[in-house]
């Protein structure tokens, strides 16, 4: 619920009610004999939009359909981690995600996305700051919650500011100690254009 909805139509002045199906809306006002806004209730499907007046209650029609939009929810990501320069490509999967009108990562936009399913979307991760962040999907439905399972972390690039000892034999097998930031989770390290040996 909560939408704000405006309604047109004639000999609206002097409303009494407004309902959506059998439930009535959470509050309205009469702008004009041709114009109420109402607020939706909660509520699920396609409900008809009902005023009431002295007059009696407004007939059902195609015109008056109202329909609820479940908010959508993440329940997974992939990956779930990447680059703060960002370019990374996430797939995100939950369910409600048709219509998808933003995707979020924190409070930054995501590059790009394509909604490619009512329970799968491919997003470009932004640029950001090191640390981790919600990913959030909005629909008409509203915005999806923040849980563990849309949580999206960005990994600085790493530094090396020394390495101990600076020297050691042309045949291989010194014991190097490397020291610096955002060295969690190496794949791979190396010795000019040739691989540490392990």
């Amino acid at each position: 619920g909560g939408t704000t909805v405006t309604l047109t139509g004639t000999n609206l002045s002097g409303a009494t009610a407004v309902t959506f199906g059998a439930t009535a809306a959470t509050g309205f006002t009469v702008n004009s004999a041709t114009q109420i806004t109402a607020t939706a209730p909660a509520g699920s499907g396609t409900v008809d939009v009902r005023v009431t007046t002295a007059g009696g209650t407004s007939a059902t029609s195609a015109a008056d359909q109202f329909t609820f939009i479940a908010a959508p929810t993440i329940t997974s990501i992939s990956p779930t981690a990447g680059p703060t320069t960002g370019g990374t490509s996430v797939i995100l999967t939950g369910t409600n995600l048709s219509g998808a009108t933003a995707v979020t990562f924190g409070a930054t936009a995501a590059t790009g996305f394509t909604v490619n399913s009512a329970t799968q979307i491919t997003a470009t991760a932004p640029a950001g700051s090191a640390g981790t962040v919600d990913v959030r999907v909005t629909t008409a439905g509203g915005t999806s919650a923040t849980s563990a399972a849309d949580q999206y972390t960005f990994i600085g690039a790493p530094t090396i500011t020394s390495i101990s000892p600076t020297a050691g034999s042309t045949t291989g097998g010194t014991t190097v100690t490397l020291t610096g930031t955002n060295l969690s989770g190496a794949t791979a390290v190396t010795f000019g254009a040739t691989a540490a040996t392990g």
